[in-house]
Parts: C-alpha cells; sequence; structure tokens
C-alpha cells in the first residue's frame, strides 16, 4: 500500500508490521508462561486494539483483568498501564492496531502527538 512501512521489531515476539501517519499494525506472539508489559507500560499517545489470534491468557488494564481467548477484541486507551499474560499452553498470537502509531521506524515509543 502507497504510504506504508514496515518498521523494526522492537523485542522478541513483537514486530510492527506497517503504517501510516495515522496507524499503525503490529503483531504479537506471547510464550506459554511468558508476559510483555507491566506497572510501567502504557503508551501514551495511543489507542491499542488488540485482537487475539491464538491461545489464552489474560489482560490487565490499569488493575482490572480481562480473559483473552481467540477472537477476542480489546481496546486499551491511550495512557492506561497494561500487561499481557499468556495462561495457556500454546504461545498467545495477537494483532495489535495503534491509533495513532505508538512506535517510530527505529522501535522507540512515540511521545504523545507526535507522527512517525
Amino acid at each position: 500500500m502507497p504510504g506504508d512501512r514496515a518498521v523494526a521489531t522492537l523485542a522478541a515476539g513483537f514486530r510492527v508490521l506497517l503504517g501510516n501517519g495515522k496507524s499503525q499494525a503490529a503483531q504479537m506472539t506471547i510464550q506459554p508462561g511468558d508476559h510483555e508489559g507491566g506497572p510501567d507500560n502504557r503508551h501514551v499517545g495511543a489507542d491499542q486494539w488488540l485482537f487475539v489470534v491464538e491461545g489464552n491468557g489474560v489482560a490487565w488494564v490499569d488493575g482490572k483483568r480481562r480473559r483473552l481467548s481467540p477472537h477476542v477484541l480489546l481496546l486499551i486507551e491511550a495512557g492506561r498501564i497494561h500487561e499481557i499474560r499468556n495462561t495457556g499452553d500454546v504461545p498467545l498470537r495477537t494483532l495489535n492496531v495503534y491509533v495513532p502509531p505508538a512506535y517510530t521506524t527505529d522501535g522507540d515509543p512515540l511521545p504523545r502527538g507526535r507522527k512517525r
């Protein structure tokens, strides 16, 4: 697609696939027993839509627990502290959409209201 650019891998199991100035798509794979995020994890300037492709887990968003299973769609609003944990026996695979983009092409978090 014109204007779309691939973005660097940020961490093991997380890779931004493509995006433009308005949004960004990434895939995340969390192995059984592992997690991503924690008490300092938030996207200050972007909403995150997380869609579970495969596996089971739990999302903690501002201290509230949400179950994750295939085909669940979860909105993590900008600024919300969150952690995603794989509680199953197979990898937890998600597709994530950030509006606006949350990362630079180098994989660094974007500050609020900035374009990549």
